[in-house]
């Protein structure tokens, strides 16, 4: 059995990557200005965050049916099936539309919904490649990601309220009153929501609690607080300093957890967060 992995630009894995690790990386698609451009081929991350800078409207869209069939029909040219691991459902309708178009391919194409984005969803991405290559076909894949989405968390720190305010999260005076105030929101992705988690007053408080929270999900829902079977990783958007910063702390606090990775953010995210975040994600490994 052939199985090919495809994903989106969301798990953060480069088109290079994809190359490669020999995973199928599908662009995510942006509008700025009534023009589209894609993630990591007509779109880098600097260029993203300088019209961001420039105050640029910019607004997330997913791929398109036909850009998502064409690729699924060249794959099964060479592959008997297609493992297809979106973003989450919860933070995009692109999961529920690849679902939907898979109907019609008699069984080989198989869509995740295991509620993962950016870090976690890559973790998600590496561990179906290798069960690909261990022989799984893509309904055993399918099964074992869906089962084990609970399995991750994110923790990530705002450096602005702006962002959240454009996008409708906030209001406008929760955001003046927090800008005034100092505030640094805690956000959370557990499953499929983005939520609100807590509220610091400078990044070394919001890091504390960040830390703190992992701490307690390894523990008590992934039962390994020393982080041996534990995927620990920093994400930001541009923010590369003080992410890889947060790596070394990390990496003492966590001496058993091997090399912990670091990734900007996907771009979907960081259009509603804006630039200076920070975050970190745990996801228990699988025993493959």
């Amino acid at each position: 059995m052939k199985v090919a992995v495809v994903t989106d630009s969301n798990s953060g894995i480069t088109q290079k990557q994809g190359q490669e690790l020999g995973i199928h990386v599908i662009a995510m698609p942006f509008m700025m200005n009534g023009d589209t451009f894609y993630e990591d081929i007509t779109l880098n991350q600097q260029e993203f965050y300088e019209k961001l800078a420039q105050g640029v409207d910019i607004s997330t869209s997913q791929p398109s049916p036909g850009d998502i069939m064409d690729l699924w029909n060249r794959l099964l040219e060479e592959y008997d099936e297609v493992i297809h691991i979106p973003m989450s459902s919860g933070l995009s309708s692109s999961c529920e539309t690849a679902h939907m178009l898979s109907m019609d391919y008699d069984g080989k194409v198989k869509v995740v919904n295991n509620q993962r984005i950016s870090v976690t969803q890559r973790q998600s991405v590496l561990e179906a490649k290798a069960m690909a290559d261990q022989g799984k076909c893509a309904e055993e894949i399918k099964n074992v990601l869906e089962e084990t989405k609970m399995d991750s968390t994110i923790y990530i720190t705002v450096n602005t309220l702006e962002y959240l305010k454009k996008g409708g999260r906030i209001t406008t005076a929760a955001a003046l009153l927090g800008t005034l105030l100092m505030i640094k929101p805690v956000l959370t992705i557990q499953g499929e929501k983005l939520d609100a988690f807590a509220k610091a007053r400078t990044m070394k408080q919001a890091k504390s609690m960040m830390v703190a929270a992992a701490k307690k999900d390894m523990e008590e829902r992934f039962g390994d607080p020393e982080g041996e079977n534990i995927s620990i990783a920093v994400a930001h958007t541009d923010n590369l300093a003080a992410a890889l910063e947060f790596k070394q702390e990390l990496q003492e606090m966590f001496p058993k957890t091997g090399d912990i990775y670091v990734d900007p953010l996907s771009l979907s995210v960081s259009c509603h967060i804006g630039p200076g975040s920070l975050a970190i994600a745990c996801t228990k490994k699988l025993n493959l």
